[in-house]
C-alpha cells in the first residue's frame, strides 16, 4: 500500500483522510488517483469494497473550482443505496474544500430535488432515470461538467440502464473526462469504453479471494467509545504472549499504546513518523519479550517476520479485505494456532461479511468481556503459574514457613492472600482515544445476487415504457415483446 500524501493529494483532503481515519491507499486508489489527477480518462476493473469511492472522488475534488457553484462533477450509480452512499463519502472527502455533493434518485419528490439543485451542489450523484428526469426538464445542467464517473456500469448494464448512460455521455461536454468502473467487463459496457471515452487507461484490481488456516476468527460487535475497555478486558482474560494490535492511524496507534501503558501493559507502537532507529529497537523488544502489546499501522507493519504471535486484534476493521489477511497472517504462523479478534462498531457490519465472503470463512461472535471476566482472567493466569510452579519447582526450602503460616491461618486465607499478591490488578486510568469514522459498504453489494437473477429478463433491449413523475420506468420491453415491471431501483 502507498500512504496517500505520496499521490499528491492536496492538504485539504489529506486533513479530511486523517479525521475519516485513513493514511494508506488501496490498491485501486494508488493506481487511479495519479493516472486521473494528470487527466487521463480511466476504466479500473474493481469489486465492491476496494476502495473506489476515493479513488475516483478525489481527482474530481480536485478539479473542481469551489467559488463555482455549478454542476463540475457528475457521478452515475445503479440503485438509490449506492448514490446516497457515495454522495456521503464524497461530501466526507469535499469536507475542507467547501465543496459539496446532491444524491438525487427516484423516488424521492422532485419538486425537494429541484430546491436542493437550486443551492448550487458542485457534485451531483445521481442514479440513470432521474439524472436523465432532470436533464430533460434542465433542472440539471451538464455544460460545466469535468470530470464524469460511471460506477458499476456492469450493474447498470444489468438493470438494463445502458442506453440512459449514453444518452447521459452524449449529453456532457466532449471535452470531459470519464472515469468508468465496473467488476466485469462486458462488450456493451467495452462499447462504451471505445467510442464515449478518450484513450482510456486501464487498471484491473480484483479483490483476490483468500483462505486464512490456523486462526481462529472472532468479532465483538462494539460501539467505537468502549472499543479501548474492550482490548484491556481481552488482554487480561488471553493474556497473549505476544500481541499485535491494529489501529488505522498513527494518531490511534500513538493513543492507544500510551493508554495501555497507562493502565501498565507492556506496550510500544509502531508507525510511518518513527526512525528506522526508533522502529528497529521497538520490534527487537517485542521479538525479545520485553514487550507484550505491538501497536502497529498497516503501513509500519508490512513486512514484519516475526515468529510466536499469539493474538492479533483489529482495533479498527481495515479498509481494504486484503489488509485483513495481511494483517491476521502475522499469527498462526508454522504450523501454530493463533487468534485474530477484530472490533466492529454497528454500522461496520457488512464490512465484516465483505471481508468474510472475500476469505471463504466465518467469524465467531464473541459477546464482549466485563470487567469481572478481565479479573477473574487474570486470576486464572496466576493460577497456572502457581500450578505450574507445583509441577516443576522444588519446594521443600518453603514447606517450613507454609506450615507455620497455616497454624496461624485457615488454607483459603493464605491461598487468596497469595493470588491477591501474584494478579496484576489493572489500573483505572481514563484514557481517550480520537474517534474514527466507521467503514461501511455499498448497501447495493448485499443484494446484488438477488437483484442479477430478477434483472435478467432486462438485459434486452430498451423498454419503451414511459416515465412518471418521480423518473421512473414503468415498463420494460423483453426480446420477446412482452412488457415486464420494471425494477423501482432508479
Amino acid at each position: 500500500m502507498t500512504a496517500f500524501k505520496e499521490l499528491g493529494v492536496s492538504a485539504p483532503i489529506m486533513k479530511a483522510l486523517e479525521k475519516m481515519g485513513f493514511e494508506e491507499a488501496t490498491p485501486i486508489q494508488s493506481e487511479t488517483i495519479p493516472l486521473a489527477m494528470q487527466g487521463n480518462d480511466v476504466i479500473g476493473q474493481a469489486q465492491t469494497g476496494t476502495g473506489k469511492t476515493a479513488a475516483f472522488g478525489i481527482p474530481m475534488i480536485e478539479k473542481i473550482d469551489p467559488k463555482q457553484r455549478k454542476i463540475q462533477g457528475l457521478v452515475v450509480a445503479p440503485t438509490r443505496e449506492l448514490a446516497i452512499q457515495v454522495a456521503e463519502e464524497v461530501n466526507r472527502l469535499a469536507k475542507f474544500k467547501g465543496i459539496r455533493a446532491l444524491a438525487v434518485y427516484g423516488g424521492q419528490h422532485m419538486d425537494r430535488q429541484i430546491r436542493a439543485l437550486k443551492d448550487g451542489p458542485q457534485i451531483v450523484v445521481a442514479t440513470p432515470g432521474r439524472l436523465l428526469d432532470h436533464m430533460r426538464r434542465r433542472t440539471i445542467k451538464i455544460d460545466m461538467v469535468q470530470t464524469a464517473i460511471l460506477d458499476e456500469a456492469d450493474e447498470m448494464l444489468n438493470m438494463g440502464f445502458i442506453d440512459d448512460i449514453r444518452d447521459i455521455l452524449k449529453g456532457i461536454p466532449e471535452e470531459r473526462q470519464t472515469l468508468l468502473f465496473s467488476a466485469t467487463m462486458p462488450k456493451e459496457i467495452r462499447d462504451i469504453a471505445t467510442n464515449l471515452m478518450k484513450d482510456p487507461k486501464e487498471i484491473k484490481v480484483k479483490a483476490k479471494e483468500m483462505t486464512v488456516e490456523n486462526i481462529d476468527q472472532y468479532f465483538v460487535e462494539i460501539p467505537e467509545k468502549f472499543k479501548f475497555d474492550t482490548l484491556n478486558n481481552h488482554l487480561d482474560i488471553n493474556s497473549p504472549e505476544l500481541a499485535i494490535v491494529f489501529s488505522r492511524t498513527k494518531k490511534r496507534v500513538d493513543e492507544i499504546t500510551e493508554g495501555l501503558q497507562a493502565r501498565g501493559y507492556r506496550a510500544e507502537g509502531i508507525h510511518g513518523d518513527l526512525t528506522q532507529g526508533k522502529r528497529m529497537s521497538v520490534l527487537n523488544k517485542f521479538k525479545g519479550g520485553r514487550v507484550d502489546v505491538l501497536v502497529a499501522t498497516d503501513v509500519a507493519a508490512r513486512g514484519l517476520d516475526i515468529s510466536g504471535v499469539t493474538h492479533v486484534y483489529n482495533f479498527d476493521i481495515p479498509q481494504d479485505p486484503e489488509s485483513y489477511v495481511h494483517r491476521i497472517g502475522r499469527t498462526g504462523r508454522a504450523g501454530k494456532t493463533g487468534e485474530a479478534i477484530s472490533f466492529i462498531t454497528p454500522r461496520e457490519m457488512a464490512h465484516l461479511h465483505l471481508i468474510e465472503k472475500t476469505t471463504k470463512s466465518k467469524m465467531k461472535r464473541l459477546m464482549p468481556p466485563t470487567n469481572k471476566d478481565a479479573q477473574q482472567g487474570q486470576q486464572q493466569v496466576t493460577v497456572d503459574k502457581i500450578l505450574s510452579t507445583i509441577e516443576k519447582q522444588d519446594l521443600k526450602a518453603y514447606h517450613e514457613t507454609a506450615t507455620e503460616l497455616l497454624e496461624d491461618n485457615d488454607s483459603v486465607t493464605v491461598i487468596a492472600a497469595a493470588l491477591k499478591l501474584l494478579t496484576k490488578e489493572r489500573r483505572d486510568t481514563p484514557v481517550k482515544i480520537s474517534s474514527v469514522a466507521p467503514i461501511s459498504v455499498k448497501k447495493a453489494q448485499n443484494s446484488r445476487d438477488n437483484r442479477r437473477s430478477n434483472n435478467k429478463r432486462f438485459q434486452g433491449k430498451r423498454g419503451q415504457g414511459g416515465r412518471n413523475q418521480g423518473g421512473r420506468h414503468q415498463g420494460g420491453r423483453n426480446r420477446k415483446g412482452n412488457f415486464q415491471k420494471r425494477r423501482n431501483n432508479d
